[in-house]
Order: C-alpha cells, then structure tokens, then sequence
C-alpha cells in the first residue's frame, strides 16, 4: 500500500470525525440556541405541576344553628400502578426488592379489606397495563411500541374520611387521590324554595345558594411546584404555594320547625283541597325577619334533578294574585290615619250607586246585604261598598299614594331575588270603576310575599320594613363576621293608627265577623279574610277563587304575623272556596303550634273601651 493512499485515508477519517464533531456542534446550537425557548417549555411542562386544593363551601344554617346545606367531604382513589414499579425496581438488591414488593402486598391486602373489595380486583388494579395508541412507535413519554402506559386507574369514589385516614396510614405505594366535596341537605324538601341547590357542575342555582354565593363559595388553593419522572413532587422546588379558604357559613332567619309546622300545614291543604299553589308565610312583625316560608308544591334538594319546574317556584315571590278583601287595610288605613272617619262613622252598605265627582257610579255586590255600618264593622264584615266608600273619601291620588306605601305595585327588597313587583296602576290608567272596585282587593295584583308584608305594617305600629331571610355570616372559624339589621323602608301609618286598625282586625274573629269563631281567647287573633274570584282568559270566573287569611296576633302586642293563601282550592260542587272556609281554619292550626312553640304568653282581653276612646263602636 502506498504512502499516499494512507495518507487520503487519514485525511478522509479526520473529515468524517471533524464533520461528526460539526453536526454534534449544530444540534447543539439548535438545542441550546435556536429551539432552547420550545423545548424548555417542553421540559417546563412535563415537571412542572400544579395541585388544586378544593376550598370546602360554607354552610346554610338556620336562626337557631341547625343544618341546612353542608359539604360532604369526600374521596376518590386512584392507582398509578408504574409508580409501584418504579418503586421497586429503583432498588438493585433482589432481596430488599422481594422483601419490598411482599410488604406493598400485605398493604394491598389490608387496602381492599378497607373498601369491602376482592384483593383480586385490588390486585387486578395495581398491575401495570399498556393500551395501544394511534400514533408511531415513539418512546418518550411513557410510550413504547405503538402502546401507551395506563397510567392512572380509578378505585373508588365517594370515600368518606374515617376510612380515608385508614388507607393514608398505610402509606401504599402508587396509590393517590383527590378530595372533593358534595353538597348535601340534611332536611330533604324542608326550606327548598328559600335554599336552593349547586347542579352537578357545581354552581348555584336558585335560592340562599345562589344569592350568598359570594359569601358560601370560598377560594381554592394550589400548589406549584416540579415533578420528578416517577411523576412525584419534588418539593424543594416549590415555587408557589396559595392557601385555601373555605367559605362562609350563612344563617338564615328561618326557625326549621316553624319552617316544619307549615310545611306539615301545606300538605294538609294539599290533600284536602287539591290547588294549583298554596303559600304560608310567617315573620316577626318588629324585625321583618322570616321565620318560615313554605310553598306547595315543594321538591327534595337531594334530588332535584327529579322536580319539575313548577315545584321549584317560590310561589311566595314568583307568583301575583289579586288580594281581594285582605287589601281593605289599605283604604280602612288610610281614612282612619287622614281623620276622615272614626271607628264609629257609619256608612250606608246597601246602596248599589253613589255620586261620585258629578258621576253616578256602580258599586260592587256585597257577599251579604248590609245596611248601615260604622267603619268598625265594615272592615269585620268586609264590606265592599263600605271599603269603596272609604277609598273615594280620600279621592284616587290619595289612595293610590297610600297603596304605594304599603308596598303594592313594588318590590318588597327580598334578599333571594326572583321576585315580581306586582300591578297597581297609576290613576291616570284607571276606568271610571277601578276606585270602586280596587278597594275591594280588585283591579290590583301582588306577590303573597307583598300583601304579607303590608299586614306586618299595620302589625308593627305602621312602618314597612324590608322583608330579612339573612341573619348574621360567619367565618370558617364559627365568628360572626356580619349581621343584618331590620330594614325601615317607609312610615305608612301612624303608631296609633295602627294600633287602632289592629283593633279592628280583631272584630274579624269576633261575633259578625268574616273569620268568627277562629280566634283564640287570651291571644287576639287580628286578620282580614280574602276571597277574590280567578281571572280566567280574561273574565272573571265564579267557580275558581284565591282563598287567603292573613293574620297577626296578639292584636295589642303582635308577635307573630301569618299569613295562608291557597290558590284555585277544589272544593265540592256548590261550596264556595272563601278565605274562612279554606285558609282560616289553616291560620288558627298554625298559629296554636306557634303560640306553643315559641311560648308566646297570652293577654288580657281586648277592651272594648279601647275602640270606644278612639269614637266608638256600636
């Protein structure tokens, strides 16, 4: 062989080493410079890890700390069987490494007692398995020959803490976990219109749960740090730690067994009388605060996928009906507080016309046939021509200005929203018969939670207040944080105004009255009847009506105002559906378990020289 050929041959293995030294020099420079920024995020990504820790939502409680809405705590396993792998081959000793896999065995064993399962299927989950993937064989990432590992397998949900805490302290290797909390509400249907519920995603839907959201809710924390290839957080580079807060618990205003005792009022009404709703609020008159509102039909929160629609209404604030009779207080109010009329001034109840403003107008038909009747008797025997005659004293601004302040035509404020604001037009919208006929409780609409709260003004001494079914928030730490104080909206009528007019409410339960017989010797039953005929497809209709009796009592020191309406109730055929035949009866069930309830103390009888003071009763 020549020297020359040797020498191209060296020249030639020196060019091959030099080019593969250069090309090793390139792919670095494109590592490193070129594609470093794409690449380390690729890195960036595959260590780095963020853990969510779910904050626990606040509870819903009642006035008195009862359960209402809690979070559940619960747990759902998962295995990462090639962490048990890598675990035990990352020890090169055979015997350590037998001893290690025997010991993650017995755990295993002790795991599926734990869960009430087969340790086969335990077993069965903890054995590495490979699924294959679509895309070419490539062996990053767990992939290896067009087969993908199975990295993480589900083992149970809905694990409850006491048994988590056992299987923590086992320690078993490529077990984890994720805690979640379920919403869950321990009294069923009690309350469902006022609570509300989360859908499954988790968010609000309607009631306390969807308005307090901002206090119930609370903030997730996490954690940021890196991971290991065994996919384990290497803590030493922690870069970011946010801690959780749960969230607030709420109370509600609401007692559970005066929310239970109306409740249990409502089915009675609903197996008796068959009605397209029925409504029963009751609230303290000197606070405005709810202590229960119950409607018919009603839903079970823990299952509220299953209620229809309609079941899921608050009918109490949703829903207007015309408040017939129970709307008088709103003219008998305003004639006594103008002092146009004294409890004595009679009116004639058994004409069937009047002059008004130059006109003749028709007045309304009586239930009864009346003749004369002091103011007193008018509001007992709820009269309609009587209650027109008040009204047209005053003129229609002034009377429409005092329906406005008891709260019709309005929102009442109330704190769970989905309220409508009800009908009352302006004067300028009426007919030549609306004055006649809107003091009857006709020609006006109102939520039940509206003609409520108009009763509690006459309860209270004449002040309308915001209706509260919030009382206090508090912090994951149990201290009160915030609290809600009674609301003044507006000074309807003076105090003695209203505590004449509560008198005369009290004629109503009495010999004559609309509701006599349902009154309660020693706690002065007050209230007003209401019957008001349906509207249906534009006409009223005399065979379907609104029953309601709303109510306070005692009358000379109101505690408790309640009121009961029951909408389209089926009564036999010739038998009128009427406010002392539907809802009466109701109120006085209601009002005896109250009264024995709260300990409310009886009082002396009410003395007639009271209403005789103030001018008179016949």
């Amino acid at each position: 062989m020549s020297k020359g050929f040797a020498s191209n041959r060296l020249t030639l293995l020196a060019v091959g080493v030099l080019a593969c030294f250069m090309g090793v020099g390139v792919r670095l420079v494109f590592l490193h410079v070129l594609d470093r920024e794409e690449l380390l995020s690729y890195v960036d990504k595959a260590r780095r890890q963020i853990v969510v820790e779910h904050a626990r939502r606040g509870t819903i409680l009642d006035s008195r700390g009862n359960l209402l809405a809690t979070s559940k705590s619960e747990v759902t396993l998962a295995v990462d069987p090639w962490a048990l792998v890598d675990f035990l081959e990352s020890d090169r000793n055979d015997l350590r490494r037998t001893r290690k896999a025997r010991d993650e065995q017995v755990k295993r064993v002790q795991l599926a007692a734990l869960l009430g399962l087969p340790a086969a299927e335990v077993e069965k989950v903890f054995s590495p398995a490979m699924r294959p993937i679509k895309i070419e064989a490539d062996h990053r990432d767990g992939k290896v020959d067009g087969q993908t590992k199975d990295r993480w397998v589900k083992l149970r949900e809905g694990l409850d803490e006491p048994t988590f805490a056992k299987i923590e302290a086992l320690n078993i290797r490529g077990l984890t976990h994720e805690r979640i909390y379920r919403r869950v509400y321990p009294g069923g249907g009690l309350a469902a219109n006022l609570i509300g519920y989360l859908n499954k995603e988790g968010s609000p839907v309607t009631g306390a749960e969807r308005h307090f959201d901002l206090y119930l809710k609370g903030e997730d924390g996490w954690i940021e740090s890196e991971q290991d290839g065994a996919r384990r957080e290497l803590a030493q580079f922690r870069s970011r730690e946010v801690p959780v807060a749960d969230g607030n618990d709420v109370v509600l205003t609401i007692d559970s067994v005066v929310q239970h005792i109306i409740e249990d009022e409502l089915k009675t009404i609903a197996a008796k009388f068959d009605p397209h709703f029925a409504t029963i609020i009751v609230s303290e008159p000197r606070t405005g605060r709810i202590l229960g509102m119950a409607n018919y039909p009603s839903y079970d929160l823990n299952n509220y996928s299953k209620a229809p629609l309609e079941a899921q209404r608050n009918y109490a604030v949703t829903d207007i009906i015309e408040p017939g009779s129970t709307f008088k207080i709103v003219a008998a109010g305003a004639a006594l507080d103008q002092g146009l009329v004294l409890p004595s001034s009679a009116f004639d109840c058994g004409i069937t016309s009047i002059n008004y403003k130059g006109r003749d107008l028709k007045l309304p038909k009586e239930d009864h046939p009346f003749g004369q009747l002091t103011v007193a008797e008018i509001v007992s025997h709820s009269s309609n021509r009587g209650a027109a005659q008040l009204a047209m004293l005053m003129g229609e601004d002034r009377f429409y200005e005092y329906a406005q302040r008891y709260g019709f035509g309005q929102s009442t404020r109330f704190q769970l929203g989905g309220e409508v604001r009800g009908i009352l037009e302006a004067p300028a919208h009426w007919d030549g018969l609306t004055i006649t006929r809107m003091p009857m409780g006709h020609a006006v609409a109102a939520t039940p939670l509206q003609v409520h709260m108009a009763m509690s003004t006459v309860a209270n001494g004449g002040a309308r207040l915001r209706p509260q079914i919030i009382q206090e928030i508090r912090n994951a730490s149990g201290e009160v944080t915030r609290t809600f104080a009674p609301e003044k909206i507006e000074q309807v009528l003076r105090p003695s105004t209203a505590a004449l007019l509560a008198q005369l409410l009290h004629g109503v339960v009495g010999p004559g009255g609309t509701a006599d017989g349902f009154d309660l010797p020693g706690f002065e039953f007050a209230g007003k009847t209401g019957t008001t005929q349906k509207i249906i497809d534009g006409k009223y209709v005399s065979d379907r009506h609104v029953a309601s009796f709303v109510g306070f009592f005692p009358a000379s020191r109101p505690e408790l105002v309640v009121s009961v309406i029951v909408d389209d109730a089926k009564l036999p055929a010739g038998a009128l559906a009427s406010g002392r035949a539907v809802a009466a009866p109701s109120f006085k069930h209601v009002a005896e378990q109250l009264i024995q309830y709260l300990d409310i103390k009886p009082v002396q009888s009410l003395s007639r020289n009271f209403v005789a003071m103030q001018g008179g009763v016949r």
